[in-house]
């Protein structure tokens, strides 16, 4: 039975989408690690505030965490019993990107509405920078559920068994 879910991968791969969806069909709550660290205004919560909010989440008896934040995904992952790790091509996350500019969402606590160059930089580096350090967790952490979504399409045919 999954409890304690953490969804992660590159930025634009439509965690929080699934996160949602998920969500929906499981009825556990579901938190965003954009809206714990991010304030309105774009400038963050101090660490150890967010790190407070996080462990406060963590304490609850059943919870989907969105979001990466390596500097807190082993914590996640030690807590959680299912990981869903996105891990798609560059160019959907990239092309999540472009699709999301412009659009409130109830996972970010502004509107993004120019390109940010620096992020799209993060994104395109991913798979190269970030990713493995990724999949060294998933390895330190094999006890957990893990499923992994190549493409939105087997993202998409999981919730349907879910839907039943």
């Amino acid at each position: 039975m999954m409890e304690k879910i953490i969804v992660i991968g590159c930025p634009g791969s439509g965690k929080s989408t699934f996160a949602r969806s998920l969500s929906k069909l499981t009825d556990l709550p579901l938190f965003h690690l954009d809206m714990m660290y991010w304030r309105r205004d774009r400038t963050t919560v101090p660490k150890e505030e967010f790190r407070e909010k996080l462990r406060d989440v963590i304490a609850e008896d059943a919870w989907i965490i969105d979001g990466n934040y390596g500097s807190t995904m082993e914590i996640r992952m030690a807590a959680c019993d299912t990981v869903f790790f996105l891990d798609y091509p560059t160019e959907i996350c990239l092309d999540g990107l472009n699709q999301r500019r412009g659009k409130p969402r109830e996972d970010m606590p502004w509107v993004e509405y120019e390109i940010d160059e620096e992020f799209v930089c993060f994104v395109k580096d991913y798979n190269t920078h970030s990713r493995p350090a990724v999949l060294a967790l998933l390895e330190k952490y094999a006890d957990k559920r893990i499923v992994i979504f190549h493409d939105r399409q087997e993202a998409e045919l999981y919730l349907e068994t879910l839907r039943g």
